[in-house]
């Protein structure tokens, strides 16, 4: 059950304490899984309703205020009567029959309420149609199809709204299991041949060719490349990998080709447990209409105590007739406190709050996640692609002592020996000569030395680009560049040599630029008396560098997916009400785990699946431009439960006749449902606010 995950069984049902539909607590590995049928009964029984609706809420206001009417009297109540009814017995039998399930199981809730307050309005309007040639007419018995049929489409509009909420987490489930191929090529015998992912076994010799996925968990035997593990470790820069070296399952082979051992297979590699954890963090949220229901728990047995109080006290000393006056007063009680305005009190705040943000470029995917970010006070970041742009850029030159060759020309020979290289730092070098504007010319002899660098020949100069192990391997001195080089990496930079003619020239410093607007963000965020924690898999001194500049309260650096779930965890359990913002696949589990997930929008796919929040412009600025959003929409949310429950609170011990002895005022339940509708209007005009809130 999402709202109480200790509740399991065998097979699909609804749960016993909440009445909600019952998710299956493993994800299918079907490609094409089947649409929830729970979502698409309801979807279905919504629209019929809808349409049924209408004319018989149309005919009944028309009646309260005119009297010429083309139809009208006992033809209008039949009418109203064959409308409301495939309508309430067809389109709230879900509601029906979880109302009786909580009386039988002893777990009253919304559905108590909504199946006893709409079974109450439509049987009573019934005997009151079979029984009575005056209804429907003015002076005669009044009939209630229009709330109970009303009564039953709003509600039918929140568990759709609720369903299709819930369908979306899936979605980061099914992409990460995206990842892995489908088939791995198994070589035996000297043969190399495809075969089913599932077919493949601990100890298999599988072949891996360039831009191909990595199949299995496993370790390298021959051949090397340089891998993209950008899902595991948020570095957008690809790892050399050579033979003793471990590689995982779903990450991204460059331009060489290897043969590697499996190890895990199936549920036991890295990233069959990152969709394991995704998909328990994901069952353990609880939506926002919870409060709601530990309201009804008491309100339920409370209104239907007082319903019964009253037809017995009517009947026995109410004035004639008294079991007449009995059931109209017991019935006034039960439709004023039916949950119209209750049903609508979370939904429509949440449809506008949403609305606004995403005009703001806050999407927002569920009410959960409103209600938790307006406590947040913990807010971790992920660096590569949140605070930086997640590409490397040329930082700076800084050239040898007594090099002839001049920044320019020394970037071009550079950037043109790169322009043969597979590597992505050669991007860096090719987007600085780009943006200089520095003329690109042939490389010949060009030879790529694996986890060393790149040396060719350019426009008649021997050029070599990598690092100190290239340098030693070429007998180049790189002189006090050396000592320069430690200062760079200090700063986090990312450094590679140059020589030319056998002579060291220059160094080059790349590193991730942080976002333009980083600074203003983490400003605003201790604004708000956040703190500020960044948790990367990146080297500690790249995210240390990144920190001080930032000025972050506390850095959590070279951590794993699976770590970064456990340190969202830990800082949970001391108490902190955590929100995580990341936008790569290794920060999905993070992002599930966390109170509030926040992922940008320029990230992968899975990172917005698996968040809460997405922020479509990548910026972090509009994390307090959410969190100002949660705090009214979480404010509008309480006005309207107030709302909802006031009515009750007044319209209740009126329609049961406590005024009668004093004043003689009754409550017809044609008022009570009228103060029912008022209470739903308010409800609505209150919502709408949000759309006004300035971000």
């Amino acid at each position: 059950c999402p709202m109480d995950p200790e509740v399991r069984q065998i097979g699909p049902g609804v749960c016993p304490k909440c009445g909600m539909a019952l998710e299956p607590a493993e994800f299918s590995l079907a490609a094409e899984p089947a649409p929830d049928p729970e979502y698409l009964s309801m979807r279905r029984r919504f629209w019929v309703s809808l349409v049924l609706t209408l004319p018989v809420f149309t005919l009944a206001m028309l009646e309260m205020f005119t009297t010429r009417l083309p139809l009208a009297g006992r033809a209008a109540a039949f009418v109203e009567l064959a409308l409301s009814t495939p309508v309430v017995l067809w389109g709230g039998w879900p509601f029906f029959a979880r109302a009786f399930m909580s009386i039988v199981r002893r777990h009253l809730n919304m559905f108590t309420l909504i199946g006893i307050g709409t079974g109450a309005a439509y049987l009573y309007s019934v005997v009151v149609v079979v029984a009575s040639p005056e209804a429907g007419a003015h002076g005669g018995p009044a009939i209630y199809f229009e709330a109970a049929a009303v009564i039953t489409t709003l509600v039918l509009l929140g568990q759709v709204l609720e369903l299709r909420a819930r369908q979306a987490t899936s979605g980061a489930i099914r992409a990460l299991l995206g990842l892995q191929p489908l088939t791995a090529r198994r070589v035996q015998d000297g043969d190399e041949v495809d075969v089913p992912l599932d077919a493949v076994t601990p100890g298999d010799r599988l072949r891996v060719r360039p831009g191909e996925k990595v199949p299995v968990d496993g370790v390298v035997l021959e051949g090397s490349s340089a891998i993209d593990e950008s899902m595991l470790s948020g570095e957008p820069i690809p790892v050399e990998k050579s033979a003793g070296a471990k590689v995982s399952a779903g990450t991204v082979n460059g331009a060489g080709s290897f043969i590697l051992r499996a190890e895990r297979v199936g549920k036991d590699t890295v990233l069959a447990h990152i969709v394991q954890m995704v998909s328990e963090a994901q069952r353990t949220r609880a939506p926002i209409q919870r409060l709601a229901d530990r309201v009804a728990s008491f309100f339920v047995p409370a209104v239907l105590l007082v319903s019964a109080v009253t037809f017995v006290v009517w009947a026995l000393v109410g004035p004639e007739p008294r079991i007449a006056h009995a059931l109209v007063n017991a019935v006034a009680v039960l439709v004023i406190a039916c949950p119209c305005a209750l049903g609508l009190a979370t939904p429509m705040s949440i449809m506008v709050g949403t609305g606004r943000g995403a005009r703001s470029g806050v999407l927002i995917k569920n009410a959960e996640a409103l209600e938790a970010l307006a406590g947040v006070d913990t807010v971790v970041v992920d660096k590569t692609g949140t605070l930086t742009l997640g590409r490397p850029r040329l930082q700076a030159i800084e050239r040898a002592a007594g090099a002839v060759v001049d920044e320019p020309e020394l970037l071009g020979l550079v950037a043109s020996l790169e322009r043969a290289s597979e590597h992505p730092l050669a991007e860096a070098f090719l987007e600085a000569a780009r943006a200089r504007g520095v003329a690109l010319l042939p490389a010949r002899e060009f030879r790529a030395l694996t986890g060393k660098g790149v040396i060719g020949t350019v426009d008649g100069r021997r050029v070599a680009v990598g690092n100190l192990a290239l340098f030693a391997e070429q007998g180049i001195d790189p002189g006090p560049l050396a000592e320069a080089a430690k200062a760079h990496r200090k700063e986090g930079q990312t450094v590679v040599l140059a020589a030319v003619d056998g002579q060291v020239a220059a160094l080059f410093a790349i590193a991730d630029p942080i976002k333009e607007s980083t600074a203003e963000a983490i400003r605003s965020l201790h604004a708000e008396h956040l703190r500020v924690v960044m948790l990367t898999g990146d080297a500690r001194a790249t995210a240390d560098a990144v920190a001080r500049s930032l000025g972050i309260d506390e850095v959590i650096a070279e951590v794993l997916p699976a770590e970064k779930g456990e340190v969202i965890r830990r800082l949970e359990r001391e108490g902190r009400v955590v929100a995580m913002a990341g936008d790569g696949i290794n920060d999905a589990p993070a992002l599930a785990a966390a109170r509030v997930g926040i992922a940008m929008g320029t990230g992968a796919d899975v990172a917005m699946e698996s968040a809460s929040i997405t922020l479509v412009q990548g910026d972090l600025r509009a994390i307090a431009r959410a969190r100002h959003l949660s705090r009214a929409t979480l404010r509008n949310i309480r006005q309207n439960l107030f709302f909802a429950f006031v009515y009750n609170l007044i319209g209740v011990p009126i329609a049961a006749g406590v005024l009668y002895p004093a004043f003689g005022l009754l409550l017809s339940p044609m008022i009570a449902s009228a103060a029912m509708s008022f209470s739903s209007v308010s409800v609505i005009a209150n919502a709408l606010r949000l759309r006004k809130i300035a971000l």
